[in-house]
């Protein structure tokens, strides 16, 4: 081959077509070392095609939603930093509290993932694919033209709906973790990770420089060694810090949700009369969102002009850094105002507002000393070695706001379900396996008790929606079936979050006759496998639940059905596509925010119905409205 068409000479000769084939077999990182090469090669590199297979190669959506997606982006290759950003967040995320099912299920909406939560309900007479399935928006992370992801929480507070908007940190490739937390700024240390938002506001470099003077001795002996100083992790703080912060911030940023961007979420099924007039509000929506994180506090008029008003995104230290820096002087600021707050006069102004938020939350994390020691606390985890002070947290910080922490973390996990910590606002992914020919009936599976399926009856005119994830594993040789529940629709839960309904041997087929010849339509049932195993029964309590034998039956159509031996009792169960389900559904308001993400209070009844609306955080005497 002569030296004219090798190295970068070749792929330049290539036709767009070829190159885009290539592309392929490259990942974006490839691509843009590659791009790095040469000008000539930065130019071809470049090409839409290209950016259009990688878009593809993400996986999240079809064709046609990519060139749909594709005019709110600035090109393929910023539609592609985002999908591949977001991707490892998508599927289902759940919490063991409430134990009826807390199911988040993250989605593709426009430009946008929406992570929705399935509603515990009851089946309907149109069953479940015609029936609609009631969800809540939990959260939605959108992407900006260039690519930038951006955060909002939804939240309804004293029956109004908000926003809270944040910053996405760096997601996890493997991620199986989902954490809301507080993340703080130094001006010194940049954005440490995060994606740019007005969720984080400036202040001056004489301010960044103050630091808190009560530090840690790990802290003074870094400074003496001029190393630096390790940054503190929202997770360092206790319990009650990280739920009070979090509310305080919360009730800051918060942004009242108008009429212009309370419209759908995610478009319907395209093959729907009303999809495109979807895609139009939805890309009208995407740019009041985006309109609001570029320009902050303004008050979006329905011609576009914008009244300036205060950003509510913006929570300023500077200030409340004056009243916890030194430990001297701490308590006076908590007692009396100081001589900045008489220069400053005795209105109640924001910075007294969130200073006086934040003592709050000192005074019960014991971190106010008197002349005499520390003060009595009611948070006495928070003075523990294994936590940190918040105002360590606090004390190198310019800037405060919310943020979606997807990460790895080791877990220990039983028949699937993972064993979760009890005081982290935080969401679990579930491990989705595609089915194969040799498992091909893992998956999502939902379905109700009793015979003929989904089908109700005058003294129960509904019945119990339930959704089972379907996993395999091996065991001494022999494979098992295992379906785990993730949600049950009864008024009070029966099993645990996590339970094995029915465990059953792939290896062993069952000798017991299927109870009935038809269906509810009178239509013959066909058989086409059986498998013994066991049912979940009453065992010793609620928490360790026995079981008693039983068999699956497989029908000719894909549906399974599990009956139990001696009671008779049958679940059956049909394969779930929630994005379809969800893209039919019905939308009701969300919980308050916190709750809203991640449910921590044990509950053993539907809490997503009927919440009530108090808080225990602190009132903000100014709103903005998108």
């Amino acid at each position: 081959m002569s030296t004219e068409v090798c190295g970068s000479s070749l792929l330049l000769s290539l036709p767009d077509d070829v190159l885009s084939t290539v592309s392929r077999s490259l990942s974006p990182r490839d691509l843009c070392n590659l791009s790095l090469c040469c000008r000539d090669l930065h130019d071809s590199v470049a090409s839409e095609k290209i950016w259009l297979t990688q878009c593809e190669m993400v996986g999240i959506l079809a064709a046609k939603d990519l060139m749909d997606w594709r005019t709110g982006m600035a090109s393929y290759k910023a539609l592609c930093r985002f999908l591949s950003s977001v991707e490892p967040l998508m599927g289902i995320w759940v919490h063991q509290n409430p134990e009826l099912g807390n199911v988040v299920y993250v989605m593709p909406g426009f430009v946008s993932v929406v992570g929705c939560r399935i509603i515990p309900q009851e089946l309907g007479p149109l069953g479940i694919e015609d029936g609609p399935i009631l969800w809540a928006p939990v959260f939605e992370i959108l992407g900006d033209a260039d690519g930038t992801p951006s955060f909002f929480l939804h939240g309804k507070k004293e029956g109004i709906d908000y926003f809270y908007p944040g910053l996405v940190k760096a997601v996890d490739k493997s991620c199986n973790v989902l954490l809301l937390e507080v993340e703080t700024k130094s001006h010194k240390n940049g954005y440490n990770n995060l994606s740019h938002s007005k969720s984080f506001v400036n202040h001056s470099d004489q301010e960044a420089r103050k630091v808190c003077r009560s530090n840690s001795d790990l802290s003074r002996s870094r400074k003496v060694f001029g190393e630096p100083e390790a940054k503190v992790s929202f997770d360092q703080l206790a319990f009650c810090d990280r739920r009070q912060l979090l509310e305080t911030v919360m009730n800051q940023v918060r942004v009242k949700v108008s009429s212009r961007v309370a419209g759908p979420l995610f478009p319907r099924l395209r093959d729907e009369v009303n999809f495109d007039e979807d895609m139009a509000v939805l890309s009208e929506r995407r740019s009041v969102l985006m309109q609001y994180c570029k320009v902050g506090g303004s008050q979006l008029s329905g011609t576009g002009s914008s009244e300036l008003l205060p950003d509510p995104t913006q929570l300023e230290l500077s200030k409340l850094k004056k009243s916890v820096d030194g430990s001297s002087g701490l308590q006076k600021s908590i007692n009396r105002d100081d001589d900045h707050q008489v220069k400053c006069g005795k209105k109640k102004t924001l910075g007294r507002y969130l200073r006086q938020s934040l003592n709050q939350i000192l005074e019960k994390s014991g971190f106010i000393n008197d002349s005499k020691g520390m003060l009595k606390n009611n948070c006495s985890c928070s003075v523990m070695n294994k936590y940190v002070k918040l105002e360590e947290f606090l004390q190198s910080s310019d800037t405060i706001g919310l943020a979606l922490h997807a990460s790895t973390k080791k877990l220990s996990s039983y028949r699937g379900w993972p064993n979760m910590h009890e005081n982290r606002f935080a969401l679990y992914k579930l491990p989705m396996r595609v089915p194969t020919a040799e498992q091909e009936y893992a998956g999502l599976w939902g379905g109700t008790f009793g015979w003929p399926p989904g089908k109700p009856t005058e003294d129960k005119p509904g019945k119990a929606l339930f959704f089972l994830l379907l996993s395999y594993e091996k065991s001494q040789g022999q494979v098992f079936l295992i379906a785990t529940k993730i949600l049950e629709g009864t008024h009070y839960v029966l099993h645990p979050n996590g339970s094995a309904m029915f465990r059953v041997n792939i290896n062993e087929p069952s000798a017991d006759p299927f109870p009935w010849e038809s269906d509810g339509d009178l239509f013959p049932v066909n058989i086409q496998h059986t498998f013994s195993g066991e049912g979940i029964a009453n065992g010793y309590g609620f928490r360790y639940p026995g079981s008693k034998p039983g068999s699956l039956y497989v029908f000719q159509n894909g549906q399974l059905a599990f009956i139990w031996k001696e009671s008779k009792s049958v679940l059956t169960l049909q394969r779930l596509n929630l994005q379809e389900l969800l893209k039919k559904g019905e939308r009701v308001p969300p919980l308050q925010p916190t709750d809203n993400f991640s449910y921590l209070t044990k509950s053993y009844s539907n809490v997503f119905n009927g919440f009530p609306n108090t808080s225990t955080s602190f009132s903000l005497p100014r709103e903005t409205c998108l």
